[in-house]
């Protein structure tokens, strides 16, 4: 019985997603990985693809700091 529990824990739902989890699933169709994700969950993500996604999470966070930043200053 937890396998199950398990399993629904990592299973991905599109609709129920929150803030962060929707710039990561932009971020993952852009690498081309959304299928994989959609079928297998973030757990069936390599450590390269998931690092991959977060270093451009990172990246993406800053530029909009700093476009926030810029719009505020004018």
């Amino acid at each position: 019985m937890p396998k199950s529990k398990k399993k629904e824990k990592d299973s991905f739902d599109p609709t129920n997603m929150k803030p962060e989890e929707v710039l990561k699933f932009e971020i993952a169709s852009e690498l081309g990985l959304a299928d994989k994700v959609i079928n297998g969950g973030w757990r069936s993500l390599t450590a390269k693809e998931s690092g991959r996604i977060g270093g451009l999470i990172t990246k993406r966070k800053k530029e909009l700091k700093k476009e926030a930043f810029r719009m505020e200053g004018q």
